[in-house]
This record gives C-alpha cells, structure tokens and sequence, in this order.
C-alpha cells in the first residue's frame, strides 16, 4: 500500500520547488498539499500553481500575515487538525517559512515523521528567522535532504547523522522545467522592451533588509548607483513595497519598479540579465545554475558554492562593493554543479517513498 504524505507549503519558494516533487511523488504515494497562505496575494501564491501544472492545494488553510509568533501558532494550530484528519505516514516540509516550522513542529508533536527538504543549511547568523526556523526543523526530522556536501557536514557538526541523504537541490529540476516552459509562453522581454544582457535585475525582500530603514536606504542608493550605468528592473514584494512607500519616490528614482512577477517571467527575466542583484536564496541559485552574475544583498549566504566557484559575490549592504560588483561582473569558465541537481528529484522521492522502518 503506497504512503500519505502530507506536503506543508506557503511561499514562492516552496511552491516552487514542490512542483518538481509532487509531479513525481504523486506517481507511487497519495500526497496531500497544503497551502497554509503565509504568501496570499495571487502574484506570489495563486500564479506559480497556475504556470506550474501543480495541482491545486487540497487543503488551504488562510493563515494570512502577522508577526511571527502569532504567524506560526496560528500554522500550528490548524495544521494539528488537519494532521489529525490525514493521519499521514509522513510529513514533508521544504526550507526555512514559518510554515516549515509549524508543519515539522505540528507533525513531531503527533509522532508523525517529518521531512525536510532543504536541510543542513546554514548562515550562522541567528538574527535571522529563517535561521531559526531551519535549525529547529532539522533537530525535529527523521529525514534530512541535503542539497550538498556541505549541509551534510554542518548537520553532522551539530550532531545530526541518522537520515541524512545528499539528494541533490530540487530547485535545480524545478528551474529546468520552468526555463523550457517560459521559452514557450512568455514574452516578458518584449513586454517590457528589454534587450538580453542589457539590464540589471534587483529583488528586495529580507526582513533584516527592508526593515531597516538606513539599510534600506543603503540598498537603494547603491540600486541607483547602478542604474546610472543601466536599466535595473526591479519587481517589489508587497512586503518591501510598503515599505517603500514610507520613503517617498526619490528613494526609487530611475529604478524601474514593477509588480510581483510570475514565475516564468521572472526566470526569463533572469536568464536575460546581466547581472542579478537579490537576498534571495532561491535567486542566487537559480543566477548560479543559469550562469548569470550575481551580488548578493547580504552579510552571509548559506548557498556557499555559488560564492566559491565565482559566479556570487557577497557584497552586504556596502555601496561601492555592489555598484563594482554588479557594473563589472565576473563570468567564471562553466564549472561543475555543485548542487547535483539532475535526477535529485528522483532520489529523494525514492527515498521518502520507502515504508518507514519499525
């Protein structure tokens, strides 16, 4: 008899990369996808479930923004009932959200196993919820999906051995299929007259970013700085829009603001760059893969590799470092992919997809 799982999405991100495992999850167990609506506005929820052939989410629970606790113990609670209803054999989770946290959580207190897709990464800065978010998941799972090496070894530092698999990063499958999906349906380029490797592309949506308002205006002088040199386009979260609102609009002058983008958009939108500015994680990786440079909007990374093989360049909140950064990137001679991101879809499914041990 094939396995329940029950899959715990509510960002971008995530719906993202559960595309590329539910196609091929769905094939040998029966899944459950739940949206708990952490991102609820339709251009960063309802979009990427439309363009991504991903079924729609069987069970939405409408959580909707708020500050962490009440965020996270709004998640838990209603994920407990829904746990109890499925009585699933396994939980899957993915990242670093608010839902990630509250689905391994839920699922640990009802001794449901919990798997994590996207475990072992690491920033070390803890000032980051993410970082909080995505230690505790993994000190709470019985599998850990590692995109890498590296991730392993940093589990294996914190004392985390037993049901560690070195996968490979989904996301590379997921950027796979969507590239070959936007050659055929999107004329973003055309839309709005961009000419490819002749812009910039920027994202801005990190708490420790645009919630700092002389961090913001940092971020922002240096945007400008660039777009003195070229076009910088730059789709703004809802998030960070709010924010931006508060500055006037001489904070964003010359910067060509647009609304939250799709997904095959934005993935057109970054395989025409010619440089990717972002605090990203999804971005950095997706710039990596796509072999575009990119400068990385924060202090730390956890996705390493991109950083070492040359093609990201950490360059925090410093003006001068971004602006060089970005007007004269590097382009490495093509490399190896780190993330072994061809056929990791299919190993972790194989793996998740075994009946549980005892």
């Amino acid at each position: 008899m094939s396995l329940k799982i029950v899959t715990v999405v509510g960002a971008r991100p995530q719906f993202i990369k559960a595309a590329a495992v539910s196609r091929v999850l769905r094939r040998t167990c029966a899944e459950v996808l739940v949206h708990t609506g952490q991102h609820y506005d339709d251009n960063m929820s309802k979009v990427f479930f439309d363009e991504l052939d991903v079924p729609p989410p069987d069970c939405h629970l409408g959580i909707g923004s708020g500050g962490h606790g009440a965020q996270t113990g709004a998640m838990l609670a209603a994920l407990e009932e829904v746990l109890v209803r499925e009585k699933p054999d396994r939980v899957l989770v993915y990242g670093d959200t608010n839902s990630t946290l509250a689905g391994a959580l839920a699922a640990a207190k009802l001794h449901v196993p919990v798997a994590h897709v996207e475990a072992g990464l690491r920033s070390f800065n803890r000032r980051m919820p993410e970082e909080i978010n995505r230690v505790l998941t993994d000190h709470l799972s019985d599998l850990l999906f590692c995109p890498g090496e590296t991730a392993v070894a940093q589990l294996a530092a914190e004392g985390i051995v037993a049901g560690v698999h070195a996968v490979g990063d989904v996301m590379h499958e997921a950027l796979r299929h969507a590239v070959a999906l936007a050659e055929r349906k999107t004329t973003v380029l055309e839309r709005l007259g961009l000419a490819p490797n002749g812009y910039a592309l920027a994202t801005l949506h990190r708490a420790e970013n645009v919630d700092d308002p002389a961090r913001l205006a940092r971020l922002l002088a240096a945007l400008r700085e660039v777009a003195r040199r070229q076009p910088v386009v730059f789709p703004v979260h809802p998030r960070t829009r709010r924010r931006l609102a508060a500055g006037g609009a001489e904070a964003t002058a010359g910067l060509r603001l647009l609304e939250p983008q799709g997904y095959l958009d934005m993935v057109r939108l970054e395989a025409g760059a010619a440089v990717v500015l972002t605090d990203s994680g999804g971005m950095q990786k997706e710039a990596y893969w796509l072999r575009v440079p990119c400068v990385t909007l924060r202090d730390e990374t956890e996705w390493v590799e991109t950083v070492r093989e040359g093609w990201n360049v950490l360059a925090g909140a410093d003006g001068e470092r971004i602006a060089r950064a970005a007007c004269h990137p590097a382009r490495p001679a093509e490399t190896p992919d780190a993330y072994r991101g061809a056929g990791s879809v299919d190993r972790l499914v194989r793996i998740l997809s075994a009946p549980p041990h005892g």
